[in-house]
């Protein structure tokens, strides 16, 4: 899969991209990530990008001219090229776009700066409108790196087990089961024994149920969406009972 990146800040990925899974998987040519300085689609010899709003206010809108010659450049090898603006407006992201964007081939990732872009870019140029979360970062740097890595690691070969993805937090709307490894016994906290029965039914029904038993504590709003079996909705079922035997214990 390719990324373009379109951005004013080109040095800010050069870090992140050389390190962990992304940089191995740029390594073996699964995935390709360019940034494109807009400014250098700015024509004037300023090479501005930026102008004050139309109508007052405070600060700098990015101008729709130099935004507009980049993305054209890049669609000009690939047509059928994404087009995603971080943004705080955006649509809040979630692993079910990460799946949807994870078929894509051709990702252009626009970062907004200052008051954001003019409307025009949204009008003619952008395909999705992401936000990472209900915050205002300085610029969507931060946010694009946040969609490739999601994005990425989807990919085949990508990880080094294509299951690791399936085990995921928000693998079919729920969180994921607790982990564990050595040392046995930490400061007297120990590590579950049906982990170290070795018996693998066991093991797969107690990291289902605990994955359920997070999800319900956390972010009780997956589970109206999750699509769960019938032995899912009997461990739920265990879980609150549990719930209000201890409750009832407590009250005592």
């Amino acid at each position: 899969m390719k990324f373009d990146i379109l951005t004013l800040f080109p040095g800010m990925f050069a870090s992140p991209f050389r390190e962990s899974i992304p940089g191995r998987a740029i390594e073996k040519g699964l995935i390709e990530v360019r940034t494109i300085n807009i400014r250098d689609f700015a024509l004037d010899k300023h090479h501005g990008v930026d102008d004050t709003p139309f109508g007052g206010g405070q600060g700098m809108v990015m101008k729709v001219e130099p935004i507009a010659r980049a993305i054209d450049w890049v669609k000009s090898e690939n047509p059928s090229a994404w087009t995603i603006y971080l943004t705080p407006q955006g649509k809040p992201f979630n692993q079910e776009d990460v799946r949807a964007l994870s078929s894509k081939t051709h990702l252009i990732l626009l970062c907004g700066r200052y008051e954001g872009v003019d409307e025009r870019v949204k009008e003619f140029f952008v395909d999705q409108e992401i936000s990472i979360g209900d915050y205002v970062l300085t610029g969507g740097e931060l946010a694009a790196m946040v969609v490739i890595d999601a994005v990425a690691r989807l990919l085949p070969g990508v990880l080094g087990s294509d299951r690791s993805a399936e085990e995921d937090s928000f693998f079919n709307s729920l969180l994921e089961y607790p982990q564990y490894t050595r040392p046995f016994d930490f400061r007297g906290s120990c590590v579950p024994g049906v982990l170290l029965s070795g018996n693998h039914s066991a093991i797969a029904r107690w990291r289902r149920k605990e994955a359920l038993r997070r999800t319900l504590a956390r972010r009780p709003d997956l589970l109206k969406k999750a699509s769960l079996s019938d032995p899912d909705r009997e461990l739920l079922q265990e879980i609150l009972d549990s719930s209000t035997r201890g409750n009832e214990r407590d009250a005592v």
